[in-house]
């Protein structure tokens, strides 16, 4: 693996790895698309399974199984909300308060797609706890905490509070754009336990901007 998709834990069981922004977490459709960290990690661990994805854009710690009773333990485990996963993020503008939640039903919007909208009515359950953890000229610091674990659900839940993430070319507007090259949204943290010894096991990956 490359310098910029560190390996933080490897055993007979499961990987914890870093994926950087810009890069897909597995294979999408077109020739173009197949480049991805699932396959770089095939290349090298030939049975290593899926358990959880972020987006392209968004950098920070995924966990993969090796094996199928870990992958099964591990889905259960995120099934349940058993996993802990704290994100960093640069969010346009001031935020008044120092933490809140948003419980906002997400559903995927096929008029618009790769794009996801609140929806009361169909939307499925989405619920996030954030932290103000310092203030720029322009944008502020904070600790999101997804309580689920839906599509896009931190970007457009940041865009639902009036703060969309900086970078995001799907959500923010063109001034929030401008300020990252990239989307600041990285996730730092991973919490769960071992899906064979079930001992606790707690990473962190620092955020890169």
């Amino acid at each position: 693996m490359s310098v910029d998709c560190p390996i933080l834990f490897c055993d007979n069981d499961l990987l914890v790895v870093g994926k950087p922004s810009g890069l897909l977490t597995v294979r999408g459709k077109g020739a173009d698309k197949q480049d991805c960290l699932h396959a770089r990690l095939q290349a090298q661990f030939e049975e290593v399974r899926i358990i959880h994805r972020l987006d392209q854009d968004t950098s920070g710690l995924l966990v993969f199984a090796r094996h199928l009773a870990a992958q099964q333990h591990l889905n259960k485990q995120f099934e349940q909300r058993l996993v802990n996963k704290h994100y960093i993020a640069l969010v346009y503008g001031h935020i008044a308060q120092m933490r809140g939640e948003i419980d906002a039903p997400l559903r995927y919007d096929p008029e618009h797609p790769p794009l996801h909208i609140v929806d009361y009515e169909q939307g499925q359950h989405a619920l996030t706890q954030w932290q103000v953890l310092g203030r720029q000229a322009k944008a502020t610091r904070v600790l999101l905490k997804p309580i689920t674990g839906r599509s896009h659900q931190l970007r457009v839940h940041m865009q639902l509070l009036g703060h969309p993430i900086v970078g995001d070319t799907l959500y923010a507007p063109p001034e929030a754009i401008a300020l990252s090259p990239r989307l600041c949204l990285h996730a730092e943290t991973l919490e769960f336990n071992h899906p064979i010894t079930l001992q606790p096991m707690n990473f962190s990956w620092p955020c890169p901007f």
